[in-house]
């Protein structure tokens, strides 16, 4: 058979939670043994097709025939789970394939992440296995597990005492640890899991197959996803996407995100982007909540499933309740620093909460002092008030400690209860701790229930973008040439901002001179005052060496400026070619932008946009997106920039051509795709954006190659 390319995102994964037969090569009698726990895990939980023990003796194990070689099956299991050493593994592989295996799970390690021996090895797994038409998971991982068609295909701890109740929660982990503490969990919470996949060392199915096949999975309604990397951008990308078509929430705690980008070249750009910012940036656009913790996996990730896609926020208003005015403030703070607004009650809901109860304070957060929870039916009454609001604002309920107190519980309880069933349409968060049964009960209403108000606030933030799912835009897309540019451009800004002119971005008119004599005649036609730079590929920063002169208002000027800019580049770089002195307009006004691109190992070309100066380099007020980007989308990172008044006008100054400066950064981002090959680095700074209507000006640029393209030195 030829060797198969490989397979489009989440293709052939059914043979992992669907197969008709389960063969576990190396098996073992040993319960506590890697070979010896899938088998067990299969007859405990009831698992309906064949599982076929594979091992040289024979004989029988843990009550089941046992086989010396899987060509020996009566039948030919779908599913093969390998629990062999390393150097039995491929052997394994060929005899899965010439059966007719259709997915092998590969449970050893020692491959890849043993170093290049072990590399190689699991390099030929994959090619035995694609020339078979086999999907192959793992090396080095913990399986899968079909909960509604009891498919345990792991041998994960977390399974040992029970199997997680069957439900809609799908799990894709990179690290098999961490998607079983993810499971476990879930189930202890209640909430029912529908599929589970740790990928492992990712030699053949990765994490991009596990969104998209639980995307396409009838049993899953919601994702939840630890990645700790991406291995290649286009089939996540697809994946992704393919989950926002089904309306299938992906909810993803990315580990690693203290891990530096790589190392700047020259440029600025990329010192301000590290490759943590790109995944922010990658989840973003393709709909995904990225959750920073552990328990705020769990905590959105439940409350999404139990709220299920109809109920989500549609709004980040939220109506605040609390028993203490204390609480209320705390409430506030953080839901507002989440990002979530508090928006006035009607006048009529108001008097309706006085009339429940008549020392409430009926501000937004609402005051309801102790009084709210005396009767049942005092509590309903104002829950009722809020839930008529024609605000329709999320209600956050806070009850602090109040379920460990049996009578407060039932008040609660009793209340809770008739209002969802009198407004089941709308959304009514709690914010308690209390027994595990009695938030239970209040899960089973339909209310989710978070243990703190941060947690609250950060959860109730998520699922509004879980509900914004589907009204984001598609993702923009190149589809233009794609060739190589002029190796001048790495020379010196004259020719950099020549190509990027090319490509419809706006640059100053400038000459390169070789003598102070030129240099005066360029400035006379160009019009005083004018800019003096030392042009040079081996001075990639001219003011640290003294070679830029600014505001330049005479011949004089210019002739003493041009020879002071050589000699400090001869003092300061003696071995630097110079190309000559660039002469430029002295442009002033405006607001100064910074734009640029840099080269990410994962998703290739990444575009950044912030405020110059200070703003970008010392704060860090910056906007990334993988490349390219609409003006859309280009308009959108630059809105999003916390200095972005200064651009729209702050304290009277004329606004900026914000139209203008996205144009130019989504067609900086075209060019960064058309040359991905030879650019590594493209680095604006600064942009000059004029007043509106006006447009913008690049007044230096520099430009980085690829390894590729880099001189010997």
């Amino acid at each position: 058979m030829l060797t198969q390319v490989q397979a489009a995102p989440g293709t052939g994964l059914d043979a992992f939670f669907k197969a008709d037969g389960v063969a576990v090569i190396g098996a073992s009698d040993d319960i506590t043994k890697i070979g010896g726990r899938p088998v067990q895990l299969l007859r405990k939980y009831g698992y309906a097709g064949p599982i076929y023990p594979i091992n040289p003796k024979g004989g029988t194990l843990q009550g089941l025939q046992a086989y010396a070689s899987i060509l020996d099956t009566p039948t030919a299991p779908e599913l093969a789970i390998l629990a062999v050493p390393v150097e039995a593994t491929l052997q394994a592989v060929r005899e899965c394939g010439s059966r007719g295996v259709r997915g092998v799970i590969v449970l050893t390690a020692g491959f890849a992440e043993a170093g290049p021996e072990g590399a190689a090895l699991q390099a030929e797994l994959v090619r035995v296995a694609r020339n078979h038409g086999m999907r192959l998971l793992g090396p080095n991982c913990l399986g899968t597990v079909n909960v509604v068609d009891r498919l345990v295909g792991s041998f994960s701890i977390a399974l040992e005492q029970s199997l997680p109740p069957a439900g809609q929660v799908g799990i894709v982990s990179q690290s098999g640890n961490i998607g079983s503490f993810t499971m476990r969990n879930m189930a202890d919470r209640g909430l029912g899991v529908s599929r589970f996949i740790a990928t492992g060392n990712e030699a053949d199915v990765d994490v991009a197959d596990g969104i998209a096949a639980l995307a396409q999975d009838d049993d899953t309604r919601i994702i939840l996803c630890a990645m700790e990397t991406c291995r290649d951008a286009g089939r996540l990308f697809e994946a992704l996407d393919l989950a926002r078509r089904q309306h299938k929430p992906v909810i993803v705690l990315k580990i690693g995100a203290t891990e530096q980008g790589q190392a700047a070249a020259a440029s600025h750009t990329g010192a301000l982007m590290g490759s943590d910012a790109v995944f922010d940036a990658v989840f973003r656009r393709h709909g995904v909540l990225r959750v920073r913790s552990f328990e705020e996996l769990l905590d959105v990730g439940h409350a999404a499933a139990l709220l299920g896609r109809q109920r989500l926020p549609a709004t980040d208003a939220v109506t605040l309740v609390a028993a203490s005015g204390g609480f209320g403030i705390m409430m506030a703070d953080a839901m507002v620093q989440a990002g979530m607004t508090l928006p006035q009650l009607a006048e009529s809901t108001r008097a309706r909460i006085r009339e429940a109860v008549p020392t409430a304070g009926t501000n937004n957060p609402v005051d309801a002092s102790a009084q709210m929870s005396a009767r049942p039916d005092i509590l309903l009454k104002m829950l009722s008030a809020l839930q008529d609001d024609a605000n329709g604002s999320t209600l956050v309920l806070l009850l602090a400690l109040s379920l460990y107190n049996p009578r407060l519980r039932g008040v609660y309880l009793e209340a809770l209860s008739k209002v969802r069933a009198s407004h089941p349409e709308r959304l009514l968060v709690i914010i308690s701790q209390g027994p595990p049964d009695a938030v239970a009960e209040i899960n089973a209403l339909g209310i989710p229930v978070f243990p703190s108000i941060p947690a609250a606030a950060a959860g109730l933030a998520g699922l509004v973008r879980v509900g914004q799912l589907g009204t984001l835009p598609a993702a923009a897309a190149y589809d233009g040439p794609v060739d190589s540019v002029d190796a001048a451009v790495f020379r010196n800004e004259f020719h950099a901002k020549k190509a990027l002119a090319a490509a419809g971005i706006s640059v100053p008119r400038e000459e390169i001179v070789a003598s102070a004599d030129e240099a005066v005649r360029s400035a006379r036609a160009t019009g005083y005052p004018v800019v003096l730079k030392i042009a040079s590929e081996d001075i990639a920063h001219k003011t640290e060496i003294g070679g830029v002169a600014l505001g330049l208002q005479d011949d004089d000027a210019v002739r003493q400026s041009y020879d002071r800019l050589l000699a400090n580049a001869r003092q300061h770089a003696p071995e630097a070619r110079l190309d000559g002195v660039l002469v430029a307009p002295m442009v002033r006004g405006g607001v100064e932008l910074i734009a640029g691109v840099s080269r990410d190992p994962v998703f290739g070309p990444v575009v950044m946009v912030g405020l110059g100066g200070i703003y970008a380099e010392i704060l860090k007020d910056v906007a990334v997106q993988v490349a390219p980007v609409s003006e859309e989308e280009a308009l959108r990172m630059i809105r999003s920039l916390k200095m972005f008044p200064l651009l729209d006008g702050a304290r009277g100054q004329p606004k900026a051509d914000v139209a203008a400066a996205a144009r130019t950064v989504a067609r900086l981002s075209a060019f960064a795709c058309r040359h991905a090959a030879d650019v590594a680095e493209i680095d604006m700074n600064p942009i000059l954006v004029k007043a509106q209507g006006e447009g913008v000006l690049v007044l230096d640029a520099l430009m980085v190659p690829t390894s590729r393209n880099r001189p010997a030195p």
